[in-house]
């Protein structure tokens, strides 16, 4: 029986070759970011608003002034719709991606993307910009979900969570990027000051696809349709090893044995996707449960009532320099996420999540507090500005790469390209859910529980700290595991005891016996003493 450390030696030393080519995939968060992050600024443009909005009259000190604005459900439609195109985009991500391939998936998405912004730039109107906004979030869709796959399936289990986390980590340089862009040229009285943040994501678009065009398709893939000849030119490739080596021909019988392992069972239909019930450990539902909940409460943290409305909201609560302040927020949340390339590898996933969330819930609540307490002074203000951008460092640093490094990690080969498009769609659905109603509860003329103000980051601290319980009762720690021993550590024990499981043998089928392949044992190494499960 091979020792652990024989076990953890069978994969190749990461070559900086092979660390670009995975690390590469993650230029798709620029395209996902700059996309979230533009309509910040654009809606608090008065070109803008001359463009899409109405006249509008409104008393300043006793004077009349007059203006253009638009109505609150336009806004919140403005805002919402691309995410709620790339809710449907990730679901149908999740079919294409098993039939074409990640890699062409991505392409293809790319290229609807370059339609919606096209549709955006062409017309000036509520209508054409919805739509527009519609068919670019059905690409964004396609991106988000299956570039998340597809690093997960191509990158060195060791550095697994660092190349991940750098999706998030271009996320945030999109989302700066789009506020450089709006503070140049918000000041623009020509079309020009909306039209040139828009049609700047054709670059991204075109490099990410280009790009992609020369990077191999996923080792899995080609093992899930059977081509075991081309998923070993492709491992040899992105591991920077000849196709013979024994790192290689290791790694390619550890994904094919637990492969054929799990087709004993069957494949995984959209349906199966639900199957098991939640409460069963290392059921379908209960994966499916993880990995949705989890993109559900990142949206819940309210980091995206930030990087949608955080130009407006300032502007409401009487911050000047609105612009400006929005994007000290971005470059903070940019400066931040590097910190999870060291920690998610060197603490893992849960604590992470679990202490992120809490020390987000504090700087909330003290945002909330002080707000209510001292109302429009300046001291608000600052500490509004100062605790915001504290919960964005919490937030790059912890929830925002560790729930998508995590969701790459905890489904097996037959549901994976299916378990991350639900995961996805997820975070999608809450974030359309959050985008739309935002506005209805902040502007003044809306309902019981409009006009919150500042009054808001009470309910993202109730939020954030349900963040904290969720991940320390349901999220296992991945990291250092293959993915296919994730499968079967959370087979084995639960996420509270999941830091302490270990893999003793490799999972692979005993070769030219015809035999039934052989478990990957795991066992719990418990402070103070032995046992194990």
């Amino acid at each position: 029986m091979p020792s652990p450390m024989e076990f953890e030696s069978i994969e190749a030393p990461v070559t900086v070759k092979a660390y670009l080519m995975c690390a590469f995939a993650a230029f798709a968060g620029v395209l996902f970011g700059y996309d979230s992050g533009y309509i910040s600024s654009v809606l608090g443009m008065p070109e803008f608003q001359r463009v899409y909005g109405h006249p509008t009259t409104h008393l300043v000190d006793g004077i009349v002034q007059h203006g253009f604005s638009y109505d609150t459900w336009q806004k919140s439609l403005i805002v919402s719709i691309l995410s709620a195109g790339t809710f449907f985009g990730a679901l149908i991500s999740g079919t294409l991606a098993d039939w074409l391939g990640r890699r062409t998936t991505i392409i293809a998405g790319c290229g609807v993307f370059i339609v919606g912004v096209v549709v955006q730039v062409a017309a000036l109107s509520v209508a054409a910009l919805v739509v527009g906004r519609l068919i670019a979030g059905f690409g964004v869709g396609f991106v988000s979900a299956v570039n998340i796959l597809y690093m997960s399936e191509v990158a060195p289990r060791n550095v697994r969570g660092a190349i991940v986390s750098a999706y998030q980590f271009a996320i945030t340089i999109g989302i700066m990027l789009a506020s450089c862009v709006g503070y140049a040229t918000k000041d623009r009285t020509d079309t020009g000051a909306f039209r040139i943040p828009t049609a700047i994501q054709f670059i991204w678009a075109i490099v990410l696809a280009g790009g992609l065009w020369w990077l191999p398709e996923s080792p899995r893939f080609w093992v899930k349709k059977g081509r075991l000849d081309k998923a070993m030119v492709v491992l040899a490739r992105v591991r920077g090893q000849p196709e013979d080596s024994e790192y290689v021909l290791h790694e390619l019988a550890e994904i094919q044995a637990n492969y054929e392992y799990e087709l004993q069972i069957g494949q995984v239909s959209w349906l199966g996707c639900f199957g098991g019930g939640v409460w069963k450990r290392n059921s379908n539902a209960r994966k499916v449960f993880i990995g949705t909940a989890l993109q559900m409460f990142q949206q819940f943290s309210g980091v995206n009532f930030i990087f949608y409305y955080n130009t407006t909201f300032f502007q409401q609560v009487g911050i000047e320099n609105a612009f400006l302040i929005s994007l000290i927020t971005t470059i903070v949340n940019v400066v931040s996420t590097p910190v999870s390339f060291y920690t998610i590898e060197r603490f893992g996933r849960r604590p992470l999540l679990i202490y992120g969330a809490i020390a987000m819930t504090l700087c909330e609540f003290i945002v909330a507090i002080v707000g209510t307490v001292h109302p429009d002074s300046p001291a608000a203000n600052y500490c509004l500005i100062t605790f915001v951008c504290l919960y964005i460092f919490f937030f790059a640093s912890t929830w925002g790469p560790a729930a998508w490094v995590v969701i790459g990690e905890i489904f097996q080969l037959p549901m994976r390209s299916k378990g991350v498009a639900l995961s996805t769609a997820s975070n999608w659905f809450w974030n359309c859910t959050i985008a739309l109603l935002i506005p209805y509860m902040l502007d003044p003329a809306h309902g019981r529980a409009a006009g919150l103000g500042v009054r808001v980051f009470y309910v993202w601290a109730a939020l954030c700290a349900a963040c904290a319980l969720f991940a320390y009762w349901f999220v296992p720690e991945t990291k250092g595991l293959t993915l296919e021993q994730v499968d079967r550590m959370m087979e084995e024990v639960e996420a509270r005891r999941s830091c302490g499981w270990r893999a003793r043998e490799r999972w692979a089928r005993e070769l030219g016996g015809g035999g039934e392949p052989v478990g990957s044992v795991g066992m719990v190494e418990r402070k103070g003493g032995g046992g194990g499960v």
